[in-house]
């Protein structure tokens, strides 16, 4: 629950803890063993040591060292993304500073086995917030990754956001993310808008909408990307795997609205997970959208402003 959203004003960087990635992205399931089969399997990572901040049965699935996607049990259906878990340098420092900007912050810290120092807040769409200060990287292990992984990095994760207002006065001012673009699906109403976060490479992606979907078909929206160098040879590999049950079949390779080359695979849940090139096919930059947000809400001046003085053009 968040105070005061109408009241924030723009993150003294200088003051401000910094935030450096994402470190975890939280997925319900409603079979273990079939997600492992997709995760594991399908997309070739392999687990992380036991403990930590993972409650069995729960799992943690090895992206990189510093990143993992956590998959927890829920048999019922509903909205399958957990919470996200943002890496931060000084969480202690970073839940303090939240508290005096009108945020709602729990009492304290909490002190994990790992060594792992982390706190959770609510975005303005209720979505679960972790900040997380690791001692060590996450997932050190003295065995490599698997050679059968798709990609070696996770580059962003996918929100559905109902008010650009209220979600850039969030991420934005308050925690000093960075616009980097914006898109439209059909030239008439925004679609996405892209935030870097404030340390580091990694951004959210939020996904606008007129029209909220049912918890229980928030897969495409509420969604990973997982960032390739050669998305073709990707595609060719993940076409010589078996597809666990229940998952919908792999998309065609295509070049997205960003300009990116892409493909999308679904877990059995259907949960959408993009893997994606980081820089566009012909090397040209795809500008920004001039679309207006859903409903027609208008960008306060001040916003449009602090846009104007991250380099983005004002739509």
């Amino acid at each position: 629950m968040i105070a005061g959203a109408a009241l924030y004003t723009r993150a003294q960087e200088p003051n401000r803890p910094r935030i450096t990635g994402i470190s975890k992205v939280a997925l319900y399931v409603s079979d273990l063993d079939n997600a492992r089969l997709y995760y594991c399997g399908f997309l070739g990572y392999d687990q992380a040591d036991p403990g930590g901040r993972t409650v069995p049965p729960a799992i943690a699935v090895r992206i990189n060292d510093h990143q993992v996607i956590e998959l927890i049990p829920q048999p019922r259906p509903g909205d399958r993304l957990a919470y996200l878990s943002l890496e931060t340098d000084d969480a202690v420092a970073l839940r303090r500073e939240l508290a005096s900007k009108g945020v709602a912050v729990p009492t304290d810290v909490v002190h994990s086995p790992d060594g792992t120092v982390s706190f959770r807040i609510m975005d303005p769409d209720g979505h679960v917030l972790e900040f997380a200060q690791q001692t060590v990287p996450a997932n050190r292990s003295s065995k490599p990754f698997p050679s059968t992984r798709v990609a070696a990095r996770l580059s962003h994760a996918g929100i559905l956001v109902s008010s650009v207002t209220a979600s850039l006065r969030f991420y934005h001012d308050l925690l000093g993310f960075r616009e980097t673009w914006r898109g439209s699906r059909n030239g008439r109403e925004l679609s996405w808008v892209n935030l870097k976060l404030p340390d580091g490479d990694d951004y959210l992606e939020f996904m606008l909408y007129s029209k909220l979907p049912p918890p229980a078909g928030r897969g495409k929206e509420h969604h990973i990307c997982l960032e390739a160098p050669d998305v073709a040879a990707v595609e060719a590999e993940l076409k010589s795997r078996p597809l666990p049950a229940g998952c919908k079949p792999t998309t065609e390779l295509k070049t997205g609205v960003n300009g990116k080359r892409q493909i999308n695979t679904y877990d059995p849940d259907g949960t959408r997970v993009e893997v994606m090139e980081p820089k566009p096919a012909d090397g040209k930059p795809v500008p920004p959208s001039p679309a207006p947000a859903p409903h027609g809400e208008p960008l306060l001046p001040e916003l449009l402003h602090s846009r104007a003085a991250d380099g983005v053009p004002a739509p």
